[in-house]
Order: C-alpha cells, then sequence, then structure tokens
C-alpha cells in the first residue's frame, strides 16, 4: 500500500482520489486551504444570486470522505520537498509521499495596476472570493457601482452575479469587441449587443490604469488608461484571466513553466511527482490545444488518467476533440472542435455564420477551404448534443454533410423547426450549393409540429 497525497481538492484532485479508491487500496490524503470538502467552482454565481445554498453545490455527503478512506487535511503546503518526498503544511506539518499529485488550480491575474490590493478589490475563483463578495457587493445601497475589469468568461459572470441584486456595473474590456480573441467577429459583437441589452456599461478598448483609494485604504474610484476618466466605484472585480497556483513550488526542483511542466503522461521531472488540472502545463501541445487549460472537464479527464497510472495502468492524457460549454447572460454557448476568432483563424479555415434576425441565436461552422472537412461549430441559444458532433469529427465528415444533418444533433427540435430552412437556404447561398434537408430529417421536424 503506497501513501498516496494530493495537494488540491478541485475537480481534478478529488477525481483523481476517488479513482484511486475505486483501483486500489492506497492510503490517500488530499490537503486543501480552501474548504474542508469538495464542492463545485463552477456553481458558486449561483449561491451569490440566490439560486442555491453552497451545500447544494458539494456533490457528495460530508460522510462520503471517512467511508472511501479518503483523509481530508486543511492547510496550505508551504514547501516541497521532492528529492526526499516530503512536504509541509502551515510550515509545520511534515507528510511523507509515495506517489504526490499536484492539482492547486488557478489564481485570478493581478498586472501591478496601481491600487490592487485595496479594500473592495478582489478576483473571483474560490469560496473565500465568494464570501468576500458578499462582504464588498453585499446590494446596491453599499456598493452604489462596481466595476469589472477583464473580458473573459469569469468577468461576464461576475457581471451577471451584480445585476442580479441591482448594483450598477461598468465592464472595462481591452478588445476593440467582448472575447474577440475567441470568438469570430459576428458572435462577439452580438454579445456586445446582449451585454449592453442587460444595462451594463460595456466600455471596449479600455484598460484599467489605476484604482484610487479613499482615506481607507478603501477603492472609491478606477481611472482609465486610454481617456483619463475617473469612475467612481465601491468595488473592482479583476477578472483579466487567471494562472496556475505554483508559487509555493519555486525552491522545490520540479520544473515550472508559466504552470507545474508535465508530459503526456502527466509527470513532472521529479519522479513520482504529478501534476494536473489548471496548474499542469503540457511541455509539448496537443493539437490545437494551449499547453494550460483551465478547464473544468479538461481537470476531470486528468484526474482520470493519473489515476490509472498511478494503479499501474500507466496511461497517456488524451482529451479527444476540443468542447466547452459557457453561458453569457443568458445565452447559452457551445463549441465542438475549432472555430478560431478572426485574430486567431488558420489560412485554410473557412467560416459559415448564420445569425436570427431578432434573437441572439447564431451558429458558426469551420471548415477546410480546400477539402471541406468539418473542423468545428459553435452555437449560441442552441443547445446540441456533444455525442454527435464528436462523432462527425472523428469521421471527418464535410461541412455539406453537417449541414444536411444539422438537425440529427438538436437538443431542442422547437429551433429545427422554427429555422433550418433559414440556416441551409443561407448557406446555399453563400457557397452556391443546393443543399436540401434529409427525408428522414423532415419527418423528425414533423413529428414536433
Amino acid at each position: 500500500m503506497q501513501n498516496i497525497v494530493i495537494i488540491g481538492n478541485g475537480i481534478a484532485g478529488v477525481t483523481a482520489a476517488r479513482h484511486i479508491r475505486k483501483l486500489s487500496d492506497h492510503r490517500i490524503i488530499i490537503i486543501s486551504a480552501e474548504t474542508d470538502y469538495f464542492f463545485s467552482r463552477t456553481a458558486l454565481m449561483y449561491v451569490y444570486m440566490g439560486h442555491m445554498k453552497f451545500e447544494h453545490i458539494q456533490p457528495y455527503e460530508n460522510w462520503f470522505w471517512e467511508k472511501n478512506r479518503i483523509e481530508l487535511v486543511r492547510g496550505y503546503v508551504t514547501q516541497v520537498d521532492a528529492d526526499n518526498k516530503q512536504l509541509l503544511v502551515d510550515n509545520t506539518k511534515k507528510f511523507h509521499y509515495d506517489k504526490l499529485i499536484i492539482a492547486t488550480g488557478s489564481k485570478p491575474n493581478k498586472f501591478g495596476w496601481p491600487g490592487q490590493d485595496l479594500h473592495g478589490v478582489q478576483g473571483l475563483y474560490s469560496k473565500q472570493d465568494l464570501d468576500l463578495l458578499e462582504v464588498n457587493a453585499p446590494n446596491k445601497k453599499k456598493c452604489k457601482r462596481a466595476v469589472i475589469v477583464g473580458g473573459g468568461l469569469i468577468g461576464i459572470e461576475l457581471a451577471e452575479m451584480l445585476r442580479s441584486r441591482d448594483i450598477p456595473v461598468t465592464f472595462l474590456v481591452r478588445e476593440s469587441s467582448f472575447w474577440n480573441g475567441v470568438l469570430p467577429e459576428g458572435e462577439s459583437q452580438m454579445i456586445n449587443e446582449h451585454i449592453r441589452e442587460h444595462h451594463i456599461d460595456l466600455r471596449l478598448s479600455s484598460n484599467l490604469k489605476e484604482i484610487v483609494s479613499d482615506k481607507n485604504d478603501r477603492v472609491k474610484a478606477v481611472i482609465v488608461q486610454e481617456t483619463g476618466e475617473e469612475i467612481p466605484c465601491d468595488f473592482v472585480g479583476l477578472t483579466a484571466g487567471v494562472s496556475p497556483n505554483i508559487d509555493f513550488l519555486k525552491d522545490s526542483g520540479i520544473e515550472l513553466g508559466r504552470g507545474v511542466k508535465v508530459n503526456r503522461f502527466l509527470e513532472t521531472n521529479k519522479e513520482d511527482v504529478y501534476a494536473i488540472g489548471d496548474c499542469a502545463e503540457q511541455r509539448e501541445a496537443i493539437g490545437n490545444r494551449r499547453p494550460i487549460e483551465a478547464v473544468w472537464y479538461t481537470g476531470r479527464m486528468m484526474g482520470e488518467t493519473v489515476a490509472q497510472s498511478i494503479c499501474g495502468n500507466r496511461v497517456p492524457y488524451n482529451p479527444g476533440h476540443w468542447f466547452n460549454s459557457a453561458k453569457f447572460l443568458d445565452i447559452e454557448y457551445q463549441t465542438y472542435g475549432w472555430v478560431f476568432s478572426e485574430r486567431g483563424k488558420k489560412e485554410y479555415e473557412k467560416h459559415f455564420h448564420w445569425r436570427h434576425s431578432k434573437e441572439k441565436i447564431c451558429i458558426t461552422v469551420a471548415f477546410h477551404k480546400e477539402t471541406q472537412q468539418f473542423l468545428g461549430i459553435n452555437t449560441f441559444g442552441i443547445r446540441m448534443r456533444h455525442e454527435i458532433f464528436d462523432r462527425w469529427l472523428t469521421e471527418e465528415r464535410d461541412a455539406d454533410f453537417v449541414i444536411e444533418h444539422l438537425i440529427d444533433a438538436n437538443f431542442d427540435p422547437e429551433f429545427y423547426r422554427n429555422h433550418e430552412q433559414e440556416i441551409i437556404s443561407k448557406y446555399n447561398s453563400d457557397f452556391g450549393k443546393s443543399i436540401k434537408i434529409k427525408k428522414k430529417n423532415i419527418k423528425r421536424i414533423f413529428q414536433f409540429n
């Protein structure tokens, strides 16, 4: 029986623990300073918005851990001695390990802005951040205006959270259009419109210059770099991305880049030390994937993979086709395969874009301009079936096939009853095609009428 120590109790670390327990009788210890028990980080926003209580976002009952012989230790790992297979918790308690899994996740980025450490300035990542948000922005009486800095997914989540309590929000986004480093132009423009329709003061091409303090070291305003405008506020949310939480490893001898360097087996340069989740950085990128992926499902997959290796079945990490999902206020977003923004678009990549004339609904299909091979799809306001697109990507279907059979991936038949023909008509018009809905699909449409 080996002594397995896991640093971090997020989705990656907890998945590793669960699967190691399924496969072995090893002793398992999870060390985390964030919370006593694992919770769903992606659901934190719903606690603040009053849709759920914190206990509702804990997938396992408190007795689960003892029943499964997973020991939980609350504290900060302050030092790792990889040569002697020891680590120090809170500078006082030593733990020995036979195998070590680093799963410490991310932390909000700070870029040295003057005033970034004032009271009333925070990120949104941890349970402690959620608790602090209740102090800093409990209601519109105590928080007359909030400013959010950074235009990513966490930023839009925080904006929705604050607006749920009627707190006015100014949103500083350095890009010329929201998330246009990821989204194609038509999609990004639609989200700009949607944000403003929700009474959020969206400031594009705007950078933070300084956070201004009052006499009590609390935020009282921000200054916009481009214009010099001073915006009074009681709260500043820093949501300009995240970075791996690895500062405690600087003197460990474990090789670090932006994250903890790992190979395809999630092994570090030190024997019996692994890294998974947001803090892991692939030495060699996997396909078009970034070396660091702060994504829930990849953390889960890494946890499953490393459990296999530790329990004697050494297998490489293979995340398969890229996919992700998110929510822009009340618009659901899904992406499968690769649909690059205008900035990151490959020279061989061609797009088909369709947008509804009135509603905030659209799709973008990416395909190879010479071979017509289907490369990926983005959907907004439509639910699609992951397994269908995953299969089409594996089968290397062409764009015509995808458009003809799009209804087969449909999670919401009402969308296609109303708009399927319009999508096909635009595709035919854009590319000089004569695609028609297959007969079997027509029957599926009619059965919902």
